[in-house]
């Protein structure tokens, strides 16, 4: 029987309050974690936080802070840990994707979504790790993108920074695989969230037309002939998690429906 069950574990989603992070969440206490999520928004965390899974075993607890910056990372870290115990299971979600033209960004633009997307999983693994390393047990789970693979220009600094959450999980498999701690990377598609929601209602009003166009539009690349739901995705992370996915350390879940044509 397949070993999904996550009773007795302690998981921390960063950016959880919406989209695949807020569905990660809600899954994986679903199946009995007791799961902690940050995020910005102190709404959208007071919403999740009440959040009583049917199985009555896990339960969700939301931290308010800004992952972009060192002390509120370490702040979020050490009272999560405190309130809810060691960490078991990190899943890097938070990020941000900002469409601009490479001409015009400036160092700063750099730096500030450098230290969102990648320093943000790195600090946050930093901590996690001597505990997981400690008790032999352990999940770190990248949420990366198609765009570590297939860049594009008008997300470049998006890209490059979803390329080293790869690179750095593939490195960190390898290192601390021996101590039973799994760092893997998930690759989502296109996944319908709040993100693509935005886009294709801006895209829709520039071009005289509506967003569900847009979806149907852009669906035709897809194999599957639709977008993916946030749920899809978090049903990986709790495989991922679980004891289900003993053996696997250092690959890329890809989860888009086949548009990918990487190997």
């Amino acid at each position: 029987m397949l070993d999904l069950d996550l009773s007795g574990r302690v998981a921390l989603v960063t950016g959880g309050s919406k989209g695949i992070g807020r569905a990660s969440v809600k899954l994986m206490a679903d199946h009995g974690a007791t799961v902690g999520f940050c995020a910005r928004g102190p709404q959208a965390v007071f919403d999740l936080d009440s959040y009583q899974p049917p199985s009555g075993t896990g339960s969700a607890h939301g931290y308010f802070g800004d992952m972009s910056e060192t002390d509120a990372v370490e702040e979020i870290l050490e009272i999560a840990a405190e309130q809810m115990g060691p960490i078991d299971i990190l899943v890097n979600n938070v990020g941000a994707s900002p469409s601009r033209n490479f001409l015009y960004m400036s160092d700063d633009d750099w730096t500030e979504l450098h230290q969102l997307n990648l320093m943000s999983a790195v600090r946050c693994t930093r901590f996690c790790l001597p505990h997981m390393r400690e008790q032999k047990w352990g999940r770190v789970i990248m949420i990366a993108s198609g765009a570590a693979f297939s860049p594009n220009a008008a997300l470049i600094d998006y890209a490059a920074t979803k390329a080293a959450m790869v690179a750095t999980a593939k490195a960190l498999a390898g290192k601390y695989g021996a101590d039973n701690v799994l760092t893997n990377t998930i690759i989502p598609g296109l996944i319908r969230t709040d993100m693509w929601e935005r886009a294709a209602a801006e895209i829709a009003e520039a071009n005289d037309t509506d967003a569900e166009a847009i979806f149907a539009r852009n669906s035709t690349g897809v194999p599957l002939g639709r977008y993916g739901t946030a749920e899809e995705v978090a049903s990986g992370v709790v495989f991922l998690a679980s004891n289900a996915a003993d053996y696997i350390n250092g690959i890329c879940l890809t989860i888009d429906g086949g548009v990918g044509t990487h190997v």
